[in-house]
C-alpha cells in the first residue's frame, strides 16, 4: 500500500517526491514504490459564490443583501479543475491507504488541504507533514515523524472561520457599496480599518498647522551645549524671546553644575520574524511588503536557505540548539566569514534571548538553514535579504554593545545648557552591521536637538566655562510622517490586523483597488479611498473589532473558543453593515473623471492605473469601452486643423480622432472581417513608422485582411 502526499506547489511536490523516491513522473503527480506526490497549486477548492446558491445572485441587487447561507458550500475552482480531477482520482486508488498533508504548515496551508479532502470524500486515515525548512535534512526528519492529522483539527477550525467571515463581510458590504453608490467600492473584514488608519494620519497632515520656531546652541570654547528652557524643550515659539535669551547668554561666564556619567548596555536584537523583516527591507532598501515576501520565498523553497517564512515568532526553540553551529558553518564564507569563524571556536552563547520555548507556537523565527549558499546565484534582491538574515543570526551569538554617556549641565545666568557625549567601549553585536546599523533603526521621528554624539573634554562640577558665541538656528514644526510600509506594518501589528502571512496582501489589495497608491516609499489615501472611508460604517473603519476577531481566531485555533458563536457575531455585523449602506444619504462622486468622452456612449471616462501604465474606461454597465491613455499618432492628417489624428480603439475596433476638432474616422467595411490582433499589431506598427504611405487606417486593415486570406 502506498500514502498520498499533497503538497501546495508543484516545485515543493519536486523535491519531497525527490528526496522520498517517488522519481516516476505523470501528469499531476510523482509515484515512487512507497509515496505518490502530488500537489495543490494553491487553492483547489473554494467557498461556492452567491449565484451558487441561487441564480438571481448573479445579478447584484440591493435587495438581496445580505446573503448569509446557514452552511456555506465549497467549489473546485474552474481554473484549477484539472488538477483537482487529478487528485481526486489518486485518492480513489485501491492501493492509497493513508493521506499526508504536506501543503504550507500554517493556518492556510491547512485550508486548503482540508477543504480538497472535503471535496474529494476523504475518509482514510490522515497524517501531517510539520516542516520549517526544504532542506533534504528536514525533509526525511518531517517524514520520519509524522503527527496524526486530527492534531490540526483546530487550526482547520480557525482557518474556515476567517474564510467565512471575509466572504460575509466583503462580499456584503462591496456589492452594497458598489450597488448603492454606482461604483466598484471594496470593503473587508480587514482592508478597511486599514485604510481607515491611513486615512486618519492623511487627517492628521491636513489639520496639522506648523509653527516656527528657534532653538539656541551656545559655542562654549571646546564644545557646544544647547539651550533647554524648565520643561527640557529646546524649541522657542517666540522670536523675541530668542533673542532676548541670545543677547542674555552671549559673552557671560557659567558654571557645569552637572556631569553625569553611565553605561549603557544595548543587547542584540530579537531574530527576525516575517513582520520585523519586512519593516527592515523597506526601511533599508525600499522593498514593498509583497516583494520582501516574494524573495523570501524564493530563498526558502527554490534555495532552501531559509527557514519558513510565515511566521509571527522571534525565538528559536531549545530543540534547535544543537544545530546552530551546523547553521553558522554554512553561512560563514565570503563577508560574513570574520563575523562567524570566531563564533565556531567556541560554545556559542544561548540566553533566554534567543531560545524561548514558550514565545514560539506554530514557527521559531527565520534563520539560516544548514544548506551552503553560493551567493553569486543569488540575484540582487535575493542577497540583500539574504544578507539581513544571515547579520541578525550571527548577531544573536554576539555580546551586547557598551558605552559610556555622558550628560553635561552648564548653568549661566539662571539658564541651563544642556550637551550629551557617547563613547563606545564594545562595539558587540554592532560589530556586525559596522556602519549600516543605524539604517535598522526605527523611523526617525521630529524632536529636539541634544548633541548625542559630541565628543566632549574632560569636565567636571564646578568647572568655569565661558558662552563665546550663541547661533540661532530656525525650524518649523511637522506634520506627522505619512505611512511607509514599515510603519504601516508596524500600526497592523500593534492593532492585530491580519497575520504577518497577509499583511502584505492587504496592502497590495488597497493599492489595486485604486484607494491609496504609493508616490516613492510613501502610501497616500486616493480621492477613491478618501469617500470610500467615510462611507462605510464606523465600526468597520477602526482597528479593534478586527483585532478582537483575531484574537477569537487564534483563540479557536488553541482550543479555548469555538467556531460557532464567532460566525454568529460575524452573521449579526453582516446584517448591520448592509442596513448602514442601505440607510445611508452619503453621496459618492468619482474622483478620476477624465476630460475624454466615450465614443461609443458619450459617458466621461474614468482614469485608471494598470500594470501597462494609464487607462481611460467607461464607466456604463452596459458600454464597457476601455482603451490606453497612451498617445498614438497615425499618419492620416485631420481634413479640418491638419494635425495628426490619434490612433484608437473602440468596441467596434479601431478608429482615427482629431481630438481638438473631435473629427472621427470610422474604418471602412472590410475591416470587422479582420483578425483584431493582427489588426493591431499592423496599426502599431503604422504608428511608429513615420515613411508609410498609407492614406487611412481602413486601407492597413483590409491588407491584413487579404494577408489572412492569402491574396
Amino acid at each position: 500500500m502506498k500514502s498520498l502526499v499533497l503538497a501546495e506547489k508543484p516545485s515543493v511536490a519536486r523535491e519531497i517526491a525527490r528526496v522520498m523516491g517517488s522519481r516516476e513522473k505523470h501528469k499531476g503527480y510523482f509515484e515512487g514504490p512507497q509515496y505518490i506526490v502530488t500537489w495543490a497549486l494553491g487553492h483547489l477548492v473554494g467557498l461556492a459564490e452567491p449565484e451558487d446558491y441561487d441564480h438571481k445572485y448573479a445579478t447584484w441587487n440591493l435587495e438581496d443583501l445580505p446573503i448569509l447561507p446557514q452552511t456555506m458550500k465549497l467549489k473546485v475552482l474552474r481554473e484549477t479543475g484539472q488538477q483537482f480531477r487529478v487528485v481526486q482520482s489518486l485518492t480513489k486508488r485501491q492501493d492509497v491507504n493513508k493521506l499526508i498533508i504536506a501543503t504550507d504548515a500554517a493556518r492556510e496551508g491547512e485550508l486548503l488541504a482540508r477543504w480538497i479532502m472535503k471535496m474529494a470524500h476523504w475518509n482514510k486515515p490522515f497524517q501531517r507533514l510539520w516542516i520549517s525548512s526544504q532542506t533534504d535534512k528536514a525533509i526525511k526528519e518531517g517524514f520520519a515523524s509524522l503527527r496524526p492529522g486530527n492534531q490540526f483539527d483546530r487550526l482547520y477550525e480557525s482557518a474556515r472561520c476567517r474564510a467565512e467571515a471575509d466572504w460575509m463581510i466583503g462580499l456584503n458590504v462591496t456589492r452594497a457599496l458598489t450597488v448603492k453608490f454606482g461604483a466598484q467600492l471594496s470593503a473587508g473584514r480587514v482592508q478597511t480599518p486599514t485604510l481607515g488608519m491611513i486615512m486618519d494620519r492623511e487627517n492628521e497632515i491636513v489639520n496639522f498647522r506648523s509653527q516656527e520656531y528657534d532653538t539656541l546652541k551656545a559655542d562654549l570654547g571646546n564644545f557646544s551645549a544647547t539651550w533647554r528652557g524648565k520643561n527640557g524643550n529646546a524649541r522657542i515659539f517666540e522670536r523675541q524671546t530668542a533673542e532676548s535669551l541670545k543677547k542674555k547668554l552671549e559673552g557671560q561666564y557659567g558654571k557645569v553644575s552637572q556631569v553625569k556619567k553611565s553605561e549603557k548596555v544595548e543587547p542584540h536584537p530579537l531574530a527576525y520574524d516575517l513582520t520585523e523583516l519586512q519593516r527592515d527591507a523597506n526601511r533599508k532598501y525600499g522593498f514593498s511588503a509583497k516583494q520582501t515576501s516574494n524573495v523570501l520565498q524564493r530563498l526558502y523553497e527554490q534555495y532552501k536557505l531559509v527557514t519558513y517564512p510565515r511566521t509571527d515568532s522571534r525565538y528559536l526553540t531549545s530543540d534547535m540548539v544543537h544545530t546552530l553551529k551546523e547553521r553558522l558553518e554554512s553561512v560563514a564564507i565570503g563577508p560574513y566569514a570574520t563575523l562567524a569563524r570566531p563564533l565556531l571556536r567556541k560554545n556559542l552563547p544561548v540566553s533566554k534571548r534567543i531560545v524561548d520555548d514558550s514565545k514560539v507556537s506554530d514557527h521559531h523565527a527565520i534563520i539560516p538553514t544548514e544548506e551552503t549558499v553560493l551567493l553569486n546565484q543569488l540575484n540582487t534582491e535575493e542577497r540583500k535579504l539574504y544578507d539581513l538574515i544571515v547579520r541578525r543570526f550571527i548577531s544573536l551569538f554576539y555580546p551586547p554593545a557598551r558605552y559610556d554617556n555622558v550628560s553635561v549641565i552648564v548653568q549661566v545666568e539662571g539658564e541651563q545648557l544642556h550637551v550629551k557625549g557617547t563613547t563606545i567601549k564594545d562595539a558587540g553585536w554592532r560589530e556586525v552591521y559596522g556602519a549600516d546599523v543605524d539604517d535598522l533603526t526605527d523611523e526617525d521621528n521630529e524632536g529636539d536637538t541634544d548633541d548625542s554624539s559630541s565628543l566632549l573634554p574632560e569636565l567636571h562640577e564646578g568647572d568655569s566655562v565661558k558662552v563665546q558665541r550663541v547661533h540661532a538656528q530656525s525650524g518649523r514644526t511637522l506634520p506627522p510622517k505619512r505611512y511607509t510600509e514599515a510603519s504601516l506594518l508596524s500600526q497592523m501589528e500593534k492593532h492585530g490586523l491580519g497575520t504577518p502571512a497577509t499583511r502584505a496582501d492587504i496592502i497590495e489589495k488597497l493599492i489595486n483597488s485604486d484607494t491609496i497608491e504609493r508616490q516613492g516609499n510613501l502610501l497616500h489615501p486616493t480621492g477613491k479611498g478618501k469617500q470610500l472611508i467615510e462611507l462605510v460604517a464606523q465600526e468597520l473603519r477602526t482597528p479593534e473589532l478586527t483585532a478582537r476577531w483575531e484574537a477569537e481566531l487564534e483563540k479557536i485555533a488553541r482550543g479555548q473558543g469555538k467556531p460557532e458563536p464567532f460566525l454568529q457575531g460575524i452573521r449579526g455585523m453582516s446584517k448591520d453593515l448592509v442596513a448602514g449602506v442601505k440607510n445611508s444619504a452619503a453621496d459618492y462622486k468619482p474622483h478620476n473623471v477624465s476630460n475624454s468622452h466615450c465614443p461609443q456612449c458619450g459617458t466621461k471616462l474614468l482614469e485608471k492605473k494598470g500594470k501597462r501604465g494609464k487607462m481611460l474606461i467607461c464607466p456604463s454597465d452596459d458600454c464597457g469601452y476601455r482603451r490606453s491613455d497612451e498617445k498614438r499618432l497615425s499618419n492620416r492628417r485631420c481634413p479640418q486643423c491638419h494635425k495628426k489624428m490619434e490612433i484608437k480603439e473602440g468596441k467596434a475596433g479601431m478608429y482615427v480622432q482629431c481630438l481638438p476638432c473631435g473629427i472621427t474616422e470610422t474604418l471602412n467595411k472590410d475591416s470587422k472581417h479582420v483578425n483584431k490582433k493582427e489588426a493591431r499589431k499592423l496599426v502599431q506598427q503604422y504608428s511608429s513608422d513615420e515613411s508609410t504611405a498609407v492614406s487611412n487606417l481602413g486601407e492597413l486593415l483590409k491588407a491584413a485582411m487579404e494577408q489572412k486570406n492569402g491574396k
